[in-house]
């Protein structure tokens, strides 16, 4: 029995929004839509909505995600079995940073003793799950060059350039309800074009203003830089596009 979208909405647990926004982009349409404009939702919808869910729960973006699910050698079987092995080990991570954190816990309680490496037992850096979508808007050498700066490091420089990288998060997110074209938010967003530069390889204006564009175009940036502000993404996207026009201009105006 088809269902309408309110109903939809209610067995998911999802905005009826959302079910309008993945029918306006094709991700998810309707198998039937009645003379009134009633949108009714099939068994198999459902069978689809439960596929995207999955995948959304792993951090795909909804781009990809109708990528995968168009592809002619999509498979929804072995979609399911890798969806398993890839949340067995998202389990196994949380399962691991939980016992870290207790541990943790009775350490500054004085109920234990934790060595150093006891203390970072499930944080695990060396799988970024942001890279694909980088490899695939910059290319491989991009990517390959920044890792290599990043794996030349060692773990005390790790920590120390990402406590640098987190007051810049901090910084902008103070910032990040005023114009994105202040003069503050400009020296802020400036320290990331530094810093992104010293650390990662070599980041031209044009470049810095398409990762930008990047921290809202993929669900995964957001998320993380949102931890530190809600709109921080978005902030930083317009700023970094500021600051590369500025640059640009003042480029063109030197020639």
């Amino acid at each position: 029995m088809a269902m309408k979208i309110k109903e939809v909405a209610d067995l998911v647990g999802i905005s009826v929004r959302t079910l309008h926004y993945y029918d306006q982009i094709g991700l998810l349409v309707p198998d039937q839509v009645t003379e009134t404009g009633y949108r009714l939702y099939s068994d198999k919808n459902l069978e689809m909505l439960q596929q995207i869910l999955f995948f959304r729960e792993l951090g795909f973006p909804l781009k990809q995600i109708k990528e995968i699910i168009e592809s002619p050698t999509f498979d929804q079987q072995e979609a399911l079995i890798l969806h398993r092995k890839m949340l067995m080990e998202k389990r196994r991570r949380i399962d691991q940073m939980l016992e870290t954190l207790d541990k943790t816990i009775r350490h500054l309680k004085g109920e234990i003793q934790m060595t150093r490496e006891e203390k970072f037992e499930g944080f695990d850096f060396s799988h970024n799950p942001y890279e694909e979508g980088a490899r695939q808007r910059w290319g491989n050498n991009a990517v390959d060059q920044a890792n290599a700066k990043l794996g030349a490091l060692s773990k005390a420089d790790q920590e120390a350039l990402a406590d640098k990288m987190n007051e810049i998060y901090r910084k902008l997110a103070e910032l990040r309800h005023g114009s994105p074209e202040s003069e503050e938010a400009q020296a802020a967003i400036k320290a990331w074009y530094d810093l992104l530069n010293s650390s990662f390889g070599s980041y031209s204006p044009e470049v810095f203003k398409s990762l930008g564009q990047m921290y809202v175009d993929d669900e995964r940036f957001t998320r993380n830089i949102d931890q530190f502000g809600e709109g921080l993404a978005a902030f930083m996207r317009d700023a970094m596009a500021c600051f590369a026009d500025n640059h640009e201009s003042a480029n063109a105006d030197d020639n």
